[in-house]
């Protein structure tokens, strides 16, 4: 099993074009893949496809041409998590320069009464869970390493203020979004949240907690504890809706029942990321929640790798995309989330996948 994800993995980063022409967040999850399977394994092949990846999109004096500027997208800053890795291994001043840069443009990104980003400049007064992986875990290594540590309140709050509008007391889980003006189509009209939980959102939300406590400083304690306490929380809520077959997850989490639903790759892989590094970093119980990831991980393998006809293997069972408005279209029902494409391959599951199999291996050691 573990040669066959291997063969995968090279053969995906052989044949790997850009996911877009310009900066954008598909890439950067492939980006974190590599990067953290560097740190697992210290195989030169990982950092080096970071590395060429860079090189064309910053320039010598650290300006980002293809950085869509006349857009306010908190999805534009997830690729800028690998600027601190690029920094890290070349010394190169450019890297810092643009990670400057991402965060310059975070201080002037619209926010929502609470104090939240928008999701976009597109999506008015909305929280997307999904902002959260974007954005959080980037501002928090930029301000320990270069900020001056004192952005770990308003990150903190960010995530509390997520808790307060998006959680659900009775399901245990986070809706996909929240429209604080209650004004979209898809929003409750008293609670402004979206209608159903959509797996890859909590995926995004984990990663963006896990991420974060092992960013900052735990010296910050009340902050550092306050993440730590939302992602046992969050993870003592999902682990129930795992397939008992499979232990992976579903398209829509709570709704086994529906006809069409099925188990997601890209969410999946992010659930069994979220389980290992929180074991890894001391936030889990190791005894309990390593055989729950180990087995997922196998199932995952198992389930959702597959060979074509040329014998190239394909990581197959992704959501293509789902998100909601804007105005009257995706609407956030289950028939929504179950009527996108299922498709191999796309760069929003491989990366979790290459975070998930870099923690597996640490976990091994």
């Amino acid at each position: 099993m573990l040669e066959q994800v291997r063969e995968f993995v090279a053969q995906y980063l052989e044949r790997y074009q850009d996911y877009k022409t310009y900066w954008n967040y598909e890439d950067g999850c492939v980006l974190k893949g590599c990067a953290d399977l560097f740190a697992a394994t210290g195989e030169a092949a990982y950092r080096d496809f970071v590395l060429r990846y860079l090189e064309k999109r910053v320039t010598a004096e650290g300006t980002i041409p293809s950085y869509p500027e006349d857009k306010y997208n908190i999805d534009s800053t997830n690729c800028g998590k690998a600027l601190f890795f690029a920094y890290d291994q070349t010394g190169e001043e450019r890297y810092r320069k643009a990670a400057d840069y991402l965060t310059e443009r975070l201080v002037h990104h619209p926010r929502c009464q609470c104090g939240n980003f928008w999701h976009k400049e597109i999506y008015p007064e909305q929280i997307w869970l999904d902002g959260l992986y974007m954005a959080q875990p980037f501002r928090v290594e930029y301000d320990m390493r270069f900020g001056g540590r004192k952005d770990a309140a308003d990150v903190a709050g960010q995530f509390q203020n997520v808790r307060k509008y998006l959680w659900d007391d009775e399901k245990h889980l986070y809706y996909h979004a929240c429209d604080l003006a209650k004004q979209q189509p898809w929003a409750n009209k008293e609670t402004g949240k979206s209608p159903n939980f959509w797996l890859r959102s909590m995926g995004w939300y984990l990663m963006a907690l896990i991420d974060c406590v092992d960013k900052m400083d735990e010296r910050l304690y009340e902050h550092y504890r306050a993440l730590i306490d939302l992602f046992r929380e969050a993870i003592r809520g999902i682990v129930p809706y795992a397939d008992p077959e499979t232990g992976l997850y579903y398209q829509v989490i709570d709704r086994a029942d529906v006809a069409g639903n099925y188990l997601e790759t890209s969410g999946s892989a992010m659930v069994i990321y979220a389980l290992f590094k929180g074991v890894r970093l001391g936030v889990l119980d190791g005894e309990k929640y390593l055989p729950i990831a180990r087995r997922a991980f196998d199932s995952l393998v198992r389930e959702k790798l597959h060979r074509d006809e040329e014998g190239r293997w394909h990581l197959g069972g992704i959501c293509a995309v789902a998100g909601l408005g804007p105005g009257e279209k995706r609407d956030g029902s289950v028939a929504y989330y179950l009527s996108e494409p299922v498709v191999d391959d796309d760069a929003k599951g491989v990366g979790p996948f290459l975070m998930a199999w870099s923690e597996q291996m640490r976990a091994d050691k």
